[in-house]
């Protein structure tokens, strides 16, 4: 957003802000319908709690469903916004709004009671629908669909289903795809909006619909139908069942949240702590990091142990190879790093075959023999200048050669092992890629050192 839009921005909000506490209803109400969705939903996002009571006199249901449709709200400031609405008027709120975003914003109140509570206040057609989705599997298509769409059969004509898509547009998520099924719901075909437009209007959708058409199943994974909008650039994709009929669809806007909180789970696996569970209590925040920082602790013990163990060589007049232990180690830490970010992104576009993906292997393999080469020469022509000392410059540069070699040998291995097991692969891959690389780049280093302690 540019400075003058800023700018009219917060003009804009501070007029309303006026109008509303004037309690100046009509006014206040043209001014704000007349912003972007998004713009009404920050505006209502800036107020306190006794004008956010006036703004629910002034403002219908399905007027604030509209905003909270595309408000991203965490759950406390959720639960703080439902409360204070009269409970009619919440359900009325949530019933307006589209049904997949419905089933998430009950999925947050967490209290089966209070959701409950607000299904019984809603009309039966629209408590149905939403109790429907809220059956389905998180983060599959199920969940993330929306049954406000547009269905034809294919016996009608372009003038028929102009009239069916005229009569049931206001209600539907998106226009520009028109689902074709028979008396049973079976999904049969699509036509786009384009095709109804340009055809005679006394065309047949059965002979100018498009038969093959992209679909899910209300079981598949929210991933893998990100991967699907990504290669097809899609809109919207139709999801059915188990016997093909047609039970809602997917919407671009819906797949770009999926997007968003993919790559947030994502990054909080390699960082080893949950992101989007952002919390302002200390007590909270530890807790729920302190599980795999323990974890990794005991496995940093094995390093411990292993510096131990060669105590009584470093105290043999060589206390100089600590000196060069932490370089080997961050190094070897962050070859494991970049060979576990390729591999993770390769996982996750899950386009690679089993054969490629064993190539992809051993090209890694393959990168850290050059790059452990040309690292452990350079430190090694380091460490002789600075020590002048040709076998324990060989005995860093071997250790160093060793250690890359692991690490990125790790980093790649490793999130396959992962996901063989079922497990997610960034889960945590980044602090133990690290920790492991320090335990084996410590061990070769001293095991490498010891070998050559005679001449050192």
């Amino acid at each position: 957003m540019s400075e003058k839009e800023c700018y009219e921005s917060e003009r804009d909000f501070q007029q309303l802000l006026e109008n509303l506490k004037n309690e100046e209803m009509n006014v206040f109400r043209e001014s704000l319908l007349s912003l972007h969705t998004y713009e009404q939903g920050k505006f209502y996002l800036e107020l306190d709690e006794s004008l956010r009571m006036r703004f629910y006199s002034y403002m219908s249901p399905a007027e604030l469903a509209e905003m909270f449709d595309v408000l991203d709200l965490d759950r406390p400031v959720l639960m703080g916004y439902l409360s204070e609405m009269s409970a009619e008027y919440a359900a009325a709120m949530i019933g307006e709004m589209s049904s997949d975003n419905a089933v998430d914003l009950l999925h947050q109140v967490g209290s089966q009671e209070k959701v409950e509570d607000y299904l019984t206040r809603m009309d039966d057609e629209e408590r149905k629908v939403i109790q429907d989705l809220m059956h389905y599997k998180d983060d599959t298509a199920g969940a993330l669909m929306t049954r406000e769409f547009v269905s034809i059969v294919g016996s009608q004509t372009v003038r028929s289903a102009m009239h069916v898509l005229k009569s049931k547009a206001e209600m539907a998520e998106t226009i520009y795809y028109v689902y074709v099924t028979n008396q049973e719901d079976e999904l049969n075909g699509v036509i786009s909006l384009k095709d109804l437009i340009v055809n005679d209007e006394d065309a047949l959708i059965l002979d100018i619909m498009n038969e093959r058409v992209i679909y899910v199943g209300v079981n598949d994974d929210q991933e893998d139908i990100a991967y699907m909008f990504r290669d097809y650039d899609f809109l919207a994709l139709p999801v059915v069942d188990d016997i093909g009929r047609l039970q809602g669809i997917v919407t671009v806007d819906d797949i770009i949240d999926v997007i968003d909180d993919e790559a947030a789970s994502d990054y909080s696996g390699l960082a080893g702590v949950n992101v989007e569970e952002i919390s302002n209590n200390p007590l909270c925040s530890a807790w729920k990091r302190l599980p795999w920082l323990l974890a990794l602790l005991f496995l940093g013990l094995g390093t411990a142990s292993v510096i131990n163990h060669y105590e009584q060589m470093m105290e043999k007049g060589v206390a100089y190879l600590a000196v060069f232990l932490m370089i080997i180690t961050g190094t070897a830490g962050n070859a494991g790093t970049q060979s576990l970010a390729v591999a993770v992104r390769r996982l996750a576009l899950k386009s690679d075959d089993e054969r490629s993906s064993w190539g992809i292997v051993i090209s890694e393999i393959l990168t850290g023999l050059i790059t452990g080469l040309i690292v452990s020469l350079v430190i090694f022509f380091i460490v002789f200048v600075w020590k002048c000392n040709i076998w324990f410059a060989l005995a860093v540069c071997i250790a160093m050669f060793m250690a890359i070699n692991v690490g990125n040998l790790a980093g790649s291995l490793i999130p396959r092992l992962m996901e063989r097991l079922g497990v997610d692969p960034a889960v945590a891959s980044g602090p133990f890629i690290t920790t492991f690389s320090d335990l084996t780049s410590v061990l070769i280093y001293f095991r490498i050192a010891k070998l050559f302690l005679p001449w050192v």
